[in-house]
């Protein structure tokens, strides 16, 4: 992990299929970890993407009603509304159900995956992250 907290040297830049950065995309990191959500939003800042946070479920169904993100990185362990709970309720609303969401999560079992992406997820990453591997999903999944 410290390698995220380096210092000096340029910082490096997202490696997107089309060679574009995420400058004009804004993705909501859902986390009740404050540890997890510095280094997702690190990696995101340094892919070019503006980074907004909700520390539960329940403030990050509010935040994306209230700035319709671009994309949304959802925990799943979080108390009170858990991110599949939460990711079922975004892909349900007709005000967020455009938005698309990839879970990031420990819970690394086939079954997490398949009943994340049964939630409405369009892709499951396992913590902790590959800042590439996640990316490149992030493209993916924007470019979709």
């Amino acid at each position: 992990m410290r390698r995220f907290f380096k210092k000096g040297g340029p910082e490096p830049q997202a490696e997107s299929g089309g060679g574009q950065s995420g400058r004009d995309k804004t993705i909501l990191i859902v986390d009740d970890s404050p540890t997890e959500t510095h280094i997702l939003k690190g990696i995101l800042e340094r892919g070019g993407y503006r980074v907004i946070t909700a520390e539960n479920g329940e403030a990050g169904v509010s935040s994306a009603i209230e700035h319709t993100p671009d994309l949304i990185l959802m925990d799943v362990v979080m108390p009170g509304l858990n991110g599949f709970q939460a990711t079922r309720e975004l892909s349900r609303s007709p005000e967020t159900a455009d938005i698309p969401i990839i879970m990031v999560s420990t819970k690394g079992q086939e079954t997490d995956r398949a009943w994340g992406l049964r939630q409405g997820a369009r892709d499951y990453v396992v913590k902790p992250v590959s800042p590439k591997d996640l990316l490149n999903k992030i493209s993916v999944v924007l470019d979709a």
